[in-house]
C-alpha cells in the first residue's frame, strides 16, 4: 500500500468568556464531532487554511489568537480504485468568533453547532482533537 503525507490546518473557534463560553464543533455524521480543519493547499499558510476550514466548515468568520498544537495521525483511504496510507499532520489555532452562522457550514459538514466549552472536548470523537480543545480553552481562560 502506498503511502502519502498530507498537511491541514484547523481551528478551536471559542466565543463568550467564564461560564457563557461555547465552541463550535462540526459532526461530519451524525455520531461523530470534530473540530473543523482540512488540507492545506499549495503556498497557502496553515494559518490562511485553518480560517479557511472555519468560514467553510463551521459558517463562521474568527480571528486567529494563537498557535494551540500540532497532532499527527495515520489513516487508510480510498482512492479511486486503490487504498492509500496517510500521514496527516494537522496544525490547530485558537480562534476569536467574528460574525456568522453555524447554520451556513458547507456540503461536507452533517451540522455545526455551539457548544459550552465545558462540555465540547468530551463530544469530540478523537482523544488528540480533546486535548487540543482542552489546550485551547486553557489558552483562551488565560486571555478572558
Amino acid at each position: 500500500m502506498r503511502t502519502e503525507a498530507q498537511v491541514s490546518a484547523g481551528g478551536v473557534v471559542v466565543r463568550g468568556a467564564g461560564d457563557a463560553a461555547e465552541v463550535v464543533l462540526v459532526s461530519v455524521g451524525p455520531q461523530r464531532w470534530q473540530l473543523p480543519k482540512g488540507l492545506v493547499e499549495q503556498g497557502e499558510p496553515p494559518e490562511q487554511t485553518a480560517a479557511r476550514e472555519v468560514r467553510e466548515e463551521a459558517g463562521v468568520e474568527a480571528d486567529l489568537v494563537a498557535p494551540i498544537d500540532v497532532i499527527e495521525y495515520w489513516y487508510v483511504a480510498t482512492r479511486g480504485r486503490e487504498r492509500v496510507r496517510y500521514h496527516r499532520r494537522v496544525h490547530f489555532f485558537l480562534f476569536r468568533y467574528r460574525r456568522g452562522d453555524v447554520a451556513d457550514h458547507d456540503h461536507e459538514v452533517h451540522e455545526a453547532r455551539w457548544i459550552p466549552a465545558d462540555e465540547a472536548p468530551a463530544l469530540l470523537s478523537f482523544a488528540n482533537e480533546r486535548r487540543v480543545a482542552e489546550h485551547g480553552l486553557s489558552i483562551w481562560a488565560e486571555q478572558s
